[in-house]
């Protein structure tokens, strides 16, 4: 991701309804996991600048890992010290840690993504839970991706293929940013007529509609909990590492 990104996803992920939306999502994800054991240890692969790491921190044991530099440093202004420098495709942790791996929009930055997934297979213990959210459809690529230096986007049949590939079972593949699709799909259309340096521009909403949208987005996570949503703007797995594997 290119340098001054960073410092938009600190000053927007903390109260931007995307970001915020989708960090409840994998919390939810995620409970059944902090709720059976609260010493559990988690592993933030891609943690960015720290707001899922932080939303996690209090509730397990929870590390974050990135191979930036300036995502690290925003992690430390939040007081956040678990941290390591790191590869997803060359995570250098030993094997069998950590009872969770949650991983927010940062497997379509790794070029090997194959590797990543099986590194994060390998630091799972044996019945750990995997937690991934990544963009959906080639079709939707525009200057947003090129900005935020993604290698590919995709579609749950690619994803179901990676995990497995991997060793994992799945438990959970849907599309998800289900009833805002079409609103997305019309914006990365006409962003493709930019012209000029790729950039990342999130539209700006006010404060009533944050909420608002906050809410659909609530309505469509407890809808996403019963049903497989067939489309959206990203692909959320949740996926076990089998008990007994080595």
């Amino acid at each position: 991701m290119k340098q001054e990104e960073y410092g938009k996803m600190r000053d927007q992920e903390d109260h931007y309804w995307w970001f915020i939306s989708r960090r409840k999502l994998a919390l939810a994800l995620l409970d059944p996991v902090l709720n059976q054991n609260p010493a559990a240890k988690v592993l933030d692969v891609g943690c960015g600048t720290g707001a899922m790491l932080q939303a996690l921190d209090g509730q397990c044991e929870a590390t974050g890992l990135d191979f930036s530099e300036d995502a690290l440093r925003y992690c430390r202004e939040r007081g956040l010290n678990h941290l390591i420098d790191g590869n997803a495709e060359q995570i250098p942790l030993a094997s069998n840690q950590f009872d969770a791996v949650v991983s927010l929009d940062t497997i379509e930055h790794v070029p090997g993504d194959a590797a990543a997934a099986s590194e994060i297979y390998r630091v799972l213990k044996p019945g750990g839970v995997f937690v991934m959210n990544v963009p959906a459809y080639k079709w939707l690529w525009g200057p947003h991706d090129i900005a935020l230096m993604h290698q590919r986007r995709y579609t749950t049949r690619e994803v179901r293929t990676l995990l497995e590939n991997a060793g994992f079972r799945l438990e959970k593949l849907s599309y998800s940013v289900f009833f805002l699709f079409p609103v997305v799909a019309v914006r990365r259309f006409f962003e493709k007529f930019h012209h000029g340096p790729a950039q990342v521009k999130l539209p700006e909403v006010s404060e009533g509609t944050q909420t608002r949208l906050i809410r659909l987005m609530d309505k469509e996570a407890a809808l996403f909990r019963r049903m497989n949503l067939p489309w959206g703007s990203s692909v959320v797995a949740v996926a076990r590492k089998p008990k007994g594997s080595p």
